[in-house]
């Protein structure tokens, strides 16, 4: 059970935070483990809309290292972790380490222990763990770990790149639009009908939308906020709408492509690893249907996993997927003749990774080309709606 606890430290600070224990007492005790003294505890009762908030892969990537390091030196397992709940600040991540220095005390391993929080360590963060314990390889299980969720962590920061500019032009654009459209076009237009002249279609199109802003302003704000709740919740329960949906994201311009190969690099990087940890293959490819994030993808890896269990070798059952091009299947082909089949995934995974870098720099030049065409028709049609009956009535009075 998750609690919310107010305790004071050995400095007669306050502290809170959350913390998972039986009960009170045993809320008591394991906050005495930590140094602290439990003030008031009571039970979380209601979880998030969206689910609980994940640890910072950050904090995993100091948490592998730290640990890494500690038992490679020769470290007892329990030592290191406790000088690592010492060093952590994130005060969630803090306690989870704090219960599982608890659970290794009570007889479990590393890998039963971090099992029991899934909201910090992923399954297959778990089963790597648990293939070191077993052959004898923690620390180097733990640096792969560590260099892997670096990775992870840099293919995010490109695809966060990639969406940073489009997501600014689009609120400049928005608010710029906004205040023209609320300020600026009432007062001109008080001005052009004064004129007593025809308007213009595009004139008379302008000052409509402008009276329905106006008029309406809070129901285009709430609006897309509405739509958006409306839309989780109707597709959240439905497998075939939540299909239809992923499979529409491989499919957007520009974009659908660059999704598709973060998805697989991210599963080559992640099956090489289990597999070079000692893993079987049907078990490494099960384990990575959860982390690839995409259903069209991950019944594309039960189809593949089908095959090879019914004897089809690693190259053709993904062949058969249709998901990886010639060249990846050609390249799991030569390493599973090699026996170097883990060498062959990280080499698809390089490929994959390095496709996607050059992919956001070939979006990035496309994507702000456009923006900034969109942006200059937009206001370009706001200023000829308004300047144009003026421009009309200016010429007449001339002539």
């Amino acid at each position: 059970m998750l609690f919310d606890y107010r305790a004071v430290n050995p400095d007669g600070r306050m502290t809170h935070g959350r913390l998972d224990a039986i009960n009170l007492i045993d809320l008591e005790m394991r906050l005495k483990r930590m140094e602290l003294d439990l003030v008031t505890g009571k039970p979380v009762e209601h979880r998030s809309l969206f689910g609980q908030r994940r640890i910072p892969r950050p904090e995993l990537i100091n948490f592998c290292f730290h640990l890494e390091q500690l038992t490679r030196s020769g470290v007892p397992l329990l030592e290191g972790l406790i000088d690592l709940r010492d060093s952590i600040e994130h005060p969630r991540f803090r306690e989870i380490v704090a219960v599982l220095i608890e659970n290794i005390e009570g007889g479990q391993t590393l890998s039963q222990a971090m099992e029991t929080h899934p909201d910090a360590f992923s399954q297959v963060m778990v089963n790597l763990v648990r293939a070191g314990e077993a052959s004898g390889r923690l620390p180097e299980v733990l640096d792969s770990i560590g260099e892997s969720l670096r990775w992870e962590d840099e293919l995010a920061s490109y695809t966060k790149k990639l969406l940073i500019y489009p997501s600014f032009v689009a609120v400049v654009v928005t608010i710029t639009t906004l205040i023209l459209m609320v300020y600026l076009v009432p007062e001109l237009k008080k001005f052009v009908k004064s004129m007593g002249q025809e308007l213009p279609l595009q004139t008379q199109a302008l000052f409509f939308v402008s009276d329905l802003l106006v008029s309406y302003w809070y129901v285009f704000l709430l609006l897309p906020l509405a739509a958006a709740i409306a839309f989780h919740f109707a597709v959240r329960d439905n497998p075939l709408a939540l299909n239809r949906l992923d499979g529409a994201k491989l499919r957007l311009p520009l974009l659908g492509a660059i999704l598709k190969k973060v998805i697989l690099s991210r599963f080559a990087n992640t099956f090489a690893m289990l597999y070079a940890s000692g893993i079987p293959i049907l078990e490494s490819i099960h384990t990575t249907q959860d982390i690839v994030g995409n259903r069209v993808v991950r019944h594309a890896l039960e189809r593949a996993e089908h095959s090879i269990r019914e004897g089809r070798n690693v190259a053709g059952a993904f062949h058969d997927v249709g998901l990886f091009p010639p060249l990846v299947v050609r390249m799991l082909r030569v390493g599973e003749n090699s026996g170097a089949l883990d060498k062959a995934l990280l080499n698809v995974s390089y490929f994959y990774t390095r496709d996607v870098k050059e992919s956001v720099g070939k979006a990035q030049a496309l994507i702000e080309p456009i923006l900034t065409l969109f942006m200059g028709a937009l206001l370009g049609w706001i200023m000829l709606s308004v300047i144009g009956p003026i421009y009309d009535v200016i010429s007449k009075i001339s002539t």
